[in-house]
């Protein structure tokens, strides 16, 4: 058991991050001594302020911008950079060295996410960052502000658990611990988001949650935060007379969230301003985009103001006073959201999708279908046999149901502030419901929307020590490597695959998986690349199964992993055969190990995190 004396949750947002810790010295069972850190940093040139969330945008200033000073931090000197609310209003007036949405980036399996490649669209003159760097950055900044807030507790002796998307794959996960080990974080531990929030509710409601839960219910939590929406379904079981938590199911990685509806709203405004006869151009569209977002916050947060003012500056020196003027109202605001990523459809709709261009600017994989309930009656569709494998629910499937039938949902993320929102889908999973004869699902009143997911780690990393209520569930997907077809060559036909299961559904954090006998041959001396499959579906599937035929929608490709074995006494391009040994390590990231025979050693099997651009 751990002797820390806090447990110190972080969100690492696609656009705040949060820091929540509870002292476990004063907390007892489910009664806990809860806090959120005010983080210090810079809201002007030189000046500091203390607030709960760091926004996630980093500032890289041209060296003659800024005086002497105006970047410094109470626990630092000059430093050539800024993170946080400085960095997020100084950029909104030049973009052009802004660094946004860095967690979209870092789970890109498109681009080399060590490489300097942010701000993806900066001219050359410009410094760039990688994505992992710049998510260092964030990381190390809440480190220093805690250890500024606590010098008698310095952040390295504390338990950490830092938060991720729960559709991150192994490569993102483990780009997200190696950016935590490369800012300080010791003991540190990942959670998904979705879970984090439900621990949040668990915990606010002091011991409450067993009344507004019951025994069969399926919990659905909608978390759509700046860059991702995350669906994930939890079911409450009972297991030696007690309720307990086990998550059964995790949405694909949806790359869809308040950065698309930032620039939704921007083109809005756009659209506006050239019916007056004012023309954005590509700088000015981009600053515009980040004047939504603050606008957007503002609307979605307060309901007394109907009208925010917008303004974009113009470029250079000669353009003083042409700036653009302009306003975004609640009702463009809701029109915007609510009609186009909240669409009213029913339980058969699927999200549209469509023919890519040959070329394409480089930039984030966004989703193509913005509306969010068309992703989620695609969701609860996959996840329709979900209770078949979950004793003590395995009867409470309804006979002819189309898809899962959740009987609560719970909400996360900033857009949720809107009570317009959280009733769109309300009323639209509810009409789903009617339609097939089932109850209507209950609301769980209470979520903390902006700080939720800290507060949720935080007492995750509490409910480890065996403390409170932990959901259960482990991986949320099993994972499977193809194997090849020793078959001769064939002209016009490639050797068939198999998809050999190597960590099943709901393998359990610090557990090992060794396959069956079943050898494999490696190539040392030189890179050896591997197909990469998950599933969300496939819950009977166990180490060593060995998969020949499968459905579009059982199984999705993932990165690349890759294995260099080193020569080390062989020929280079040699055949050495291996065994393959699976691992769940504490901190939540998937490692393959390959066992070469008669030996003792084992190489660590790389997930590819470079990006497969010259694969």
């Amino acid at each position: 058991m751990s002797d820390a004396r806090y447990s110190i949750g972080i969100d690492l947002g696609t656009t705040h991050c949060a820091l929540s810790y509870v002292d476990t010295s004063v907390s007892d069972g489910e009664k806990t001594a809860q806090q959120v850190l005010p983080i210090a940093q810079l809201t002007g040139a030189g000046a500091v302020d203390y607030l709960d969330l760091l926004p996630s945008f980093l500032y890289l200033p041209h060296p003659d911008e800024l005086a002497a000073g105006d970047l410094h931090l109470p626990w630092t000197g000059e430093r050539q950079f800024a993170v946080g609310e400085f960095a997020r209003s100084r950029g909104a007036a030049t973009p052009i060295r802004l660094v946004s949405s860095a967690k979209s980036w870092l789970c890109h399996p498109g681009v080399d996410r060590r490489a300097a490649i942010l701000p993806n669209d900066a001219p050359p003159e410009v410094a760039r960052v990688s994505p992992l760097e710049s998510s260092v950055r964030y990381l190390t900044h809440l480190r220093e502000a805690w250890d500024h807030a606590h010098p008698d507790a310095p952040f390295s002796q504390q338990d950490i658990t830092v938060t991720i998307p729960a559709s991150f794959d192994p490569a993102a996960r483990e780009l997200t611990a190696e950016a935590a080990e490369a800012a300080g974080y010791g003991r540190m531990t990942l959670l998904e988001e979705p879970q984090a929030a439900l621990y949040s509710w668990i915990q606010k409601s002091d011991g409450q949650w067993r009344k507004q839960v019951k025994l069969g219910d399926i919990i659905l939590v909608v978390d759509v935060g700046g860059g991702t929406t995350d669906l994930s379904l939890i079911a409450v079981i009972e297991r030696d007379g007690n309720l307990e938590l086990h998550r059964i199911a995790v949405g694909e990685h949806i790359l869809l969230g308040g950065d698309n509806m930032d620039l939704a709203l921007a083109h809005v405004v756009a659209r506006k301003l050239a019916a007056q006869g004012t023309q954005a151009d590509a700088w000015q569209l981009r600053a515009l985009t980040y004047a939504c977002r603050s606008a957007k916050e503002t609307l979605l947060s307060d309901p007394a103001t109907d009208t925010v003012p917008l303004v974009v500056p113009s470029r250079g020196s000669k353009l003083i006073g042409g700036s653009i003027r302009t306003e975004l109202t609640r009702a463009e605001l809701t029109q915007t959201i609510l009609e186009g990523f909240f669409p009213q459809v029913d339980s058969a709709a699927r999200p549209v999708t469509r023919a890519r261009a040959g070329l394409t600017q480089l930039g984030l994989p966004y989703a193509q279908d913005a509306g969010i309930t068309r992703h989620l009656a695609a969701f609860l569709g996959r996840q329709v046999g979900a209770l078949a494998e979950l004793e003590g629910l395995r009867d409470q499937a309804a006979e002819g149901a189309t898809f899962l039938h959740p009987t609560v949902v719970l909400f996360n993320g900033g857009v949720f502030k809107s009570a317009l929102l959280v009733e769109r889908i309300m009323s639209t999973l509810n009409h789903w419901l009617t339609a097939e004869n089932a109850a209507p699902a209950r609301l769980l009143e209470g979520a903390d929307l902006d700080l939720a997911v800290a507060r949720g780690a935080a007492y995750y990393g509490y409910v480890r020590r065996g403390q409170g209520v932990r959901i259960r569930g482990g991986t949320a997907r099993a994972y499977y490597i193809a194997i090849e077809s020793a078959m001769p060559a064939v002209p016009g036909l490639e050797p068939p695959i198999q998809a050999l299961c190597v960590a099943p559904f709901g393998m359990e954090e610090g557990t090992d998986a060794d396959l069956p006998a079943q050898e494999f041959g490696l190539v040392v001396g030189e890179p050896v690349h591997f197909r990469f499959f998950g599933s969300s579906v496939r819950r009977q599937d166990q180490v060593g199964t060995l998969l020949d035929f499968w459905g579009p929608e059982e199984l999705q490709e993932l990165e690349e992993i890759q294995a260099t074995l080193p020569a080390s006494g062989r020929t280079a391009g040699e055949v050495v055969p291996v065994k393959l040994h699976a691992r769940v390590t504490e901190a939540g990231t998937l490692e393959l190990e390959a066992i070469p025979r008669g030996s003792d050693e084992r190489w660590k099997v790389e997930f590819d995190v470079r990006g497969n651009a010259n694969a």
